[in-house]
């Protein structure tokens, strides 16, 4: 027997309620309906700040992205550290890396910020390409640079790097932080869990990133902790035409 979205289970949690799919019991069942606290009056605005109101913003950034990037053709991505320097060698790098891309007509993603993002995209920008900036909403954030064409900025992280993923053929890792290096082990995780279709990746600097490696195929390996770091999944190398080579070889 059913009443008011209930129904007698005959459960010796006691009667059980069913909100659409959720199934709740005992004290788990509310005071009121769905549809009461839908019509009910409501002068609060915490609503706004619940996870059922996240979701649709969070629906909405991924409508956004996919609507913005699905026609955007082959790119690359390239990431590495707000804070280099327009005089540091790295930054001029990028730019490097960013021209010699878009002269092949492939668009070049970044975070948007400034640093080694800023370089790709300028180096893109003044080869005439698409400079893409992928921001992120943070407290201290600089906003997207000037060299972008096509800017987007987000809520969550985790929609971002969707965005990252699923719009790149390759990427190209250049020294930086924690930021950067949540990236690449993302990057890393999803190719080597067969998550998405294999994609070249270029670590830029090897002095930089050698250690973090010696680590990984060393102490991380010889405890057992991985199955064994294809090394094929990444490519260490000092220069800048390898790095785009690398990173554009799947690319027709």
């Amino acid at each position: 027997m059913t009443w008011n979205g209930q129904e007698d289970a005959g459960s010796p949690l006691g009667a059980t309620y069913r909100q659409g799919a959720v199934l709740l019991r005992g004290q788990m069942i509310p005071d009121e309906s769905t549809t009461e606290r839908l019509l009910k009056p409501d002068a609060s605005v915490d609503w706004l700040h619940r996870d059922p109101w996240r979701v649709l913003r969070i629906q909405a950034e991924f409508v956004d992205g996919f609507g913005s990037l699905a026609d955007l053709g082959p790119a690359v991505s390239i990431f590495g550290s707000a804070r280099i320097q327009p005089d540091d060698p790295t930054y001029k790098a990028a730019f490097r890396m960013g021209s010699l891309i878009a002269q092949r007509d492939i668009a070049v993603i970044t975070g948007g910020g400034p640093g080694i993002m800023e370089a790709a995209n300028k180096g893109a920008a003044i080869a005439g390409g698409k400079s893409v900036g992928l921001g992120i909403e943070l407290p201290h954030e600089q906003g997207i640079n000037e060299w972008v064409n096509l800017g987007m900025t987000f809520r969550y992280f985790f929609v971002r790097k969707t965005m990252f993923m699923k719009y790149s053929q390759g990427v190209i890792v250049c020294p930086g932080g924690f930021g950067t290096l949540d990236e690449t082990f993302e990057a890393l995780t999803l190719v080597q869990t067969h998550k998405v279709a294999r994609i070249p990746i270029a670590l830029y600097d090897t002095s930089y990133w050698q250690g973090l490696f010696d680590w990984i195929n060393g102490t991380v390996k010889d405890r057992g902790l991985i199955s064994g770091l294809d090394p094929s999944l990444v490519t260490m190398t000092d220069d800048v035409k390898e790095a785009v080579a690398v990173a554009t070889s799947q690319i027709g």
